[in-house]
């Protein structure tokens, strides 16, 4: 993108962690954003924290990835306010861990349900506003999305299929003028999964690390489209 100034970003989890540190950085580059969280309380919040920056505007929703008239209503809204739509981030998620034998129905379907078929959910719904911007939609998959671990079968499960449907999704909207590509991360200092982000994190990514890389992604030459990425810290502790 040419000029970030007054373009339109929607970001799906926004509320804290990752999505709040993208929200963060596109703001500084004087975008308006939108962003999501199942709890209206926690998006009005982060909102009003984020409009401190004193750059571009925000609009604090509530939306549930796993409902796709939620994410058309939250878009809908966010192209109403603003005429426009050419950032997507589709970065909503949650992790339900343990061996196959006790994970439940339950953690499996919302596990799926919020990770995999939101993304699709947030895409599906994006694609017109993003058609007539020649706009970028980026997923926050994870190094999970390649690397299996015991103990992951939902969250492996989820984010082999956003990496994977991330990817055949590219091929097919490149011909409509719009990238897509996947952000990949390994551990980072995070609310995931019922974290507190402390000191002891200090050697992991932090949230204002993918906000950075997803500017980097917006200033590449349109020509040009890093359609995976992995990231990981760079000196984890040693076993």
């Amino acid at each position: 993108m040419e000029s970030f100034k007054s373009k339109v970003a929607f970001i799906t989890g926004g509320s804290k962690g990752i999505g709040y540190g993208v929200a963060e950085a596109l703001l500084k580059l004087n975008m308006n954003v939108a962003i999501t969280s199942r709890s209206k309380e926690s998006a009005d919040k982060a909102a009003n924290e984020l409009s401190k920056l004193g750059n571009g505007n925000v609009l604090g929703l509530e939306a549930d990835v796993r409902d796709y008239k939620s994410q058309q209503q939250a878009i809908n809204k966010t192209i109403e306010k603003w005429g426009q739509l050419d950032v997507l981030v589709a970065n909503a998620g949650i992790g339900h861990f343990g061996n196959i034998a006790e994970l439940s129905v339950e953690d499996w379907k919302e596990t799926i349900d919020t990770n995999l078929s939101g993304v699709f959910y947030s895409l599906k719904a994006a694609i017109d506003g993003l058609k007539k911007s020649k706009g970028y939609a980026i997923t926050i998959s994870s190094l999970a999305g390649t690397n299996f671990f015991e103990g992951g079968t939902a969250y492996n499960a989820s984010k082999f299929g956003v990496t994977g449907l991330t990817q055949a999704a590219m091929l097919d909207l490149r011909g409509h003028g719009i990238n897509v590509s996947t952000i990949m991360p390994g551990s980072v200092a995070t609310h995931f999964n019922d974290h507190t982000p402390n000191k002891e994190d200090a050697w992991k990514i932090q949230k204002e690390d993918i906000g950075e890389l997803v500017v980097d992604l917006l200033k590449m030459n349109p020509r040009t489209l890093p359609s995976k990425i992995e990231v990981r810290p760079s000196q984890p502790p040693t076993k």
